[in-house]
């Protein structure tokens, strides 16, 4: 066993006098019980909870947690529960539509429980741990959590609260089919573990949940072996329909270890391109990978894995240098059936001009096959093979507001519904209550249930507006 990264040391605190040098204490807030960590009421603390990526929605907490250990977790949504006040977890505040945002209640910043742990092959990770840390604690083990979003400095209890989708999907399912265990606090102030085993029912309503029955506060992630290098190909295609075509070809087949799809807007019109991975292969490799696959132009390199798995850090440090991190960011994923994703992306595509996205927007088309996807969060429409269709878009000097990119976003959310699609709930898209309800489909009675049993207060991240 090995411990190569220990939580963020924090000052205990004997009782909530001592940290009313964080600000004044609200009334609400003036008896709170002894901490492992701190409660903060401080402007600065209180202003970075207030907001999120998407620079949109800004509603201020009346208290943010820094916790010590999950017990504080616990202690303080039962406090929250008993005088009526609203909580929501926070990892790195991604979300880009308030999801996260507490008005006049608590957040609890996740960042200070982010301890990771390998225990043999798996790894016990705190759930404000970044997935970047986590890799750098496995990697000198030779081993590798299976699959991983495209940025990696996002938290693992965030990415596990939505699904976390990526390119190692055709192989490994989503990061929530590779969770073993997690430790949770549900919405009545229960410090509890939960499995496939043990609490089944809190344990798939907690993965993808989007935080609506508990809090993680640490997951048990499976590994497997690492590899050392990637062989990395950018293939271009003459069109929608070509690109889809291929990406279903090679996700079936399994040919490649990472398989993304991607459009851009240039000054031309469109291109549309796979981005493929192939572990541990060599130039030897190239005819047996790409041969035959009908592209019109490649790009090969080689890249050490770990510089594959954060091989967008240089782009948004870029973005972040010219302003663009900065800005709105309304963006919009949704999840297509095979049977109308040409004609939706086509039509949608066709109506985008650089204004209705953004310079930094990043759209991605990419399979995903639904029997590898084994949990019932996130929703998947209901046949074999389905796309991840996201437009990520920026408010830019120049372009569209963020009020007339979210009023489009819920267009295409109406489109997407109407082609069999469903919504991957990560962006800004204004939905009712009727929306989450068909949203949720088959497995609304059973959320709803867990919603009932686990946070029966209704306190948890209310930024979500499902209930």
């Amino acid at each position: 066993m090995t411990t190569p990264h220990s939580p963020t040391p924090r000052p205990s605190t004997a009782d909530a006098s001592a940290d009313a040098q964080h600000g004044a204490v609200p009334a609400a807030f003036e008896a709170v019980p002894p901490l492992d960590g701190e409660l903060c009421f401080d402007g600065a603390a209180l202003e970075a909870a207030s907001g999120d990526f998407g620079r949109m929605v800004r509603q201020a907490p009346a208290a943010v947690l820094k916790p010590g250990s999950a017990d504080d977790v616990a202690v303080m949504v039962r406090y929250c529960r008993e005088r009526g006040l609203k909580v929501a977890g926070r990892g790195q505040g991604h979300s880009t539509y308030g999801q996260a945002q507490v008005p006049a209640g608590l957040v609890v910043d996740l960042g200070s429980l982010d301890a990771v742990e390998i225990r043999d092959d798996t790894a016990v990770v705190q759930g404000g741990a970044l997935w970047s840390t986590v890799v750098r604690a496995s990697l000198p083990l030779g081993l590798t959590p299976p699959t991983f979003t495209d940025y990696l400095e996002l938290s693992v209890g965030g990415t596990l609260s939505a699904g976390g989708l990526g390119g190692q999907i055709g192989h490994h399912g989503t990061q929530v089919d590779n969770v073993l265990e997690l430790e949770v606090v549900t919405g009545e102030g229960e410090l509890t573990t939960c499995s496939p085993t043990e609490r089944p029912d809190l344990f798939r309503a907690v993965l993808g949940g989007l935080g609506q029955c508990a809090i993680i506060t640490r997951a048990t992630l499976a590994l497997v072996p690492a590899p050392r290098s990637v062989r990395f190909y950018v293939l271009t295609f003459p069109s929608v329909a070509a690109l889809t075509a291929r990406e279903a070809e090679l996700i079936k087949e399994g040919r490649f270890d990472y398989l993304i799809g991607q459009a851009r807007l240039t000054p031309d019109g469109w291109i549309h391109f796979v981005e493929a991975a192939s572990y541990d292969a060599t130039a030897e490799d190239d005819a047996r990978l790409t041969d035959g696959l009908g592209h019109t132009s490649a790009e090969v390199q080689d890249i050490a894995y770990f510089d594959f798995l954060n091989r967008i850090a240089p782009t948004m440090d870029l973005f972040k240098s010219i302003g663009e991190w900065q800005r709105p960011h309304p963006w919009y994923d949704s999840l297509l059936p095979a049977s109308t994703v040409d004609e939706v992306v086509t039509e949608t595509l066709a109506g985008l001009k650089p204004g209705s996205i953004g310079a930094s927007a990043v759209i991605l088309l990419y399979p995903i096959l639904t029997a590898k996807c084994r949990t019932p969060l996130p929703v998947m429409p209901d046949e074999e093979l389905v796309y991840l269709f996201s437009l990520l878009r920026t408010a830019s000097p120049g372009a569209d507001s963020a009020e007339e990119m979210v009023a489009a976003n819920r267009a295409q959310y109406d489109a997407t519904v109407a082609a069999g699609g469903t919504w991957y709930p990560i962006g800004s898209v204004p939905l009712t209550a009727d929306d989450w309800v068909r949203h949720f489909g088959a497995f609304w009675p059973e959320f709803q249930e867990a919603r009932h049993r686990y946070d029966p207060d209704g306190i948890l991240t209310p930024g979500q507006r499902i209930f």
